[in-house]
């Protein structure tokens, strides 16, 4: 009856942190959404509307999937932009259909009919559908909710590598079972995917010398600190360029031809 008791209370206290880790994840900095943002277009691609970014000509692709706030966040459709001008084909997905998550929901009622498991079966068409196009190999990042699906993603071998940041609802399970090279970009003060939590997915990535791996942790900074960022805030803007920074340098080593 005793353990019985105990587990009860660790289970309340897991629930209770990952309710509140998603609460924090979705007020923290919510961004103005805007439908005409970014100097690409929207398009078809693997029967999802996207953002689109970048020439076929270059053969290399990468899909960016998005946070609670989808893909019409000004910040993450220029993020899509500087992706796309380093030379790569770059396609940014609506996975909410219309529906991204709006302050003041609940959190866990809009997951419920927004899962990462629903966007990885998503993801994967439009995966192949980007393939279909003459675009080589395939590489993906993901942001909070987009980090989980990339590491859905990442089970197989359907990309070349891929980039967690500030990912949620990651588990270590799901890092056991990668297959790709990953990079995990974390914060210092976040609480959805803390440091602690981080350096789990490292110790278990060591054990993997089949996957080549690199975690680093940003000191100083909050969950959605690579999207959710004030542009006159130049301070931020240099944070969030220096994760930038290091998702290019790590999708630029796996995803050439």
């Amino acid at each position: 009856m005793a353990r019985a008791l105990i587990l009860l209370v660790l289970f309340a206290f897991v629930v209770d942190g990952i309710i509140a880790g998603d609460h924090h994840c979705c007020t923290k900095n919510p961004p103005a959404l805007n439908s005409s943002s970014g100097y690409g277009h929207v398009e078809e691609i693997g029967g999802l509307k996207a953002y689109v970014s970048g020439s076929l000509d270059s053969k290399l692709g990468i899909l960016l999937v998005s946070d609670f706030f989808g893909y019409e966040a000004p910040n993450l459709r220029n993020l899509a932009d500087k992706v796309a001008a380093a030379g790569y084909y770059v396609v940014v997905p609506d996975f909410f259909h219309g529906d991204p998550f709006t302050p003041g929901e609940d959190v866990l009622t809009w997951l419920q009919s927004h899962g990462t498991d629903k966007g990885a079966v998503e993801a994967k068409q439009v995966i192949k559908a980007i393939k279909s196009k003459g675009i080589s190999a395939v590489g993906a990042a993901g942001m909070c909710w987009g980090g989980k699906v990339v590491g859905e993603l990442a089970k197989s071998y359907d990309l070349k590598a891929i980039v967690m940041m500030h990912p949620s609802r990651v588990t270590v399970d799901d890092i056991k079972e990668i297959k790709v090279p990953i990079s995990i970009l974390g914060a210092e003060l976040d609480k959805q995917s803390p440091p602690a939590l981080l350096r789990q997915f490292e110790e278990v990535l060591s054990t993997k010398p089949e996957v080549d791996s690199f975690v680093k942790i940003f000191k100083g900074v909050d969950h959605g600190w690579t999207l959710r960022y004030d542009i006159g805030n130049k301070v931020a803007v240099k944070q969030a360029e220096k994760a930038h920074h290091y998702m290019l340098k790590w999708l630029s080593k796996y995803v050439k031809c």
